[in-house]
């Protein structure tokens, strides 16, 4: 059976494109004829049981090394677009088939120096959920659906601080630590959704070492 997109996620997902959207993003507009990515932020579930899938790459990896973030990677030469790419690759990574997705819309580009890609995050509603495995077993450790609840929660919220001085918003489940580009998308479309709880931004956690081994 397939699952509606709740109105009221539908109706907030007007504004996903306006320009400002997304206020960390005014600092990091993508350049044209750059490099281009795309992730699926995809949302399931509904009222107070929303989910999102997160993955969690290999630690043995020379680039993102056991992050966390949403399936997604670069564009191929038959991506023809930023939704296209979204879903080919959540698809290869881990399962997800594209016809189950309804696509709400895409969150403003952004340029991720580290990367040298511009990312456009696409977000969807999976209209028939279910359990998911790794595919992509040489690129991911694991795939979590995570209750969106939990990543509200004030508790599990905080601010990290890079040792070159950046900060940005964490949310720490368990063993998952969730920081930088994946964490900005998070805290930006909890704001947009007017889902935000108040949080102690005051609060620090500290980056997992393993992290630091790269730039931002």
């Amino acid at each position: 059976m397939s699952i509606p997109v709740p109105p009221g996620l539908r109706a907030a997902a007007a504004q996903f494109d306006r320009p400002d959207a997304l206020s960390f993003i005014r600092g990091a507009r993508a350049p044209k004829g750059k490099r281009r990515a795309a992730v699926l932020i995809l949302l399931s579930g509904g009222a107070d049981a929303y989910e999102v899938v997160l993955v969690e790459k290999r630690a043995d990896l020379r680039s993102h090394a056991g992050q966390i973030g949403f399936p997604g990677g670069g564009f191929e030469p038959g991506d023809l677009t930023p939704v296209a790419a979204a879903l080919r690759e959540a698809n290869e990574e881990v399962g997800i088939e594209p016809g189950s997705v309804e696509v709400l819309g895409s969150l403003p580009d952004a340029h991720i120096p580290r990367s040298g890609f511009d990312v456009t995050s696409v977000v969807g509603w999976w209209t028939r959920p279910a359990t998911l495995e790794v595919v992509d077993t040489g690129e991911l450790t694991a795939v979590h659906q995570v209750p969106v609840a939990r990543l509200l929660d004030p508790a599990n919220r905080s601010t990290w601080v890079h040792p070159g001085g950046f900060r940005g918003p964490a949310f720490t489940l368990d063993d998952l630590y969730v920081w930088g580009f994946t964490a900005y998308l998070l805290d930006g479309l909890f704001d947009l959704l007017e889902w935000t709880q108040p949080w102690d931004a005051d609060r620090v956690t500290e980056i997992p070492p393993r992290f630091l081994s790269e730039r931002l």
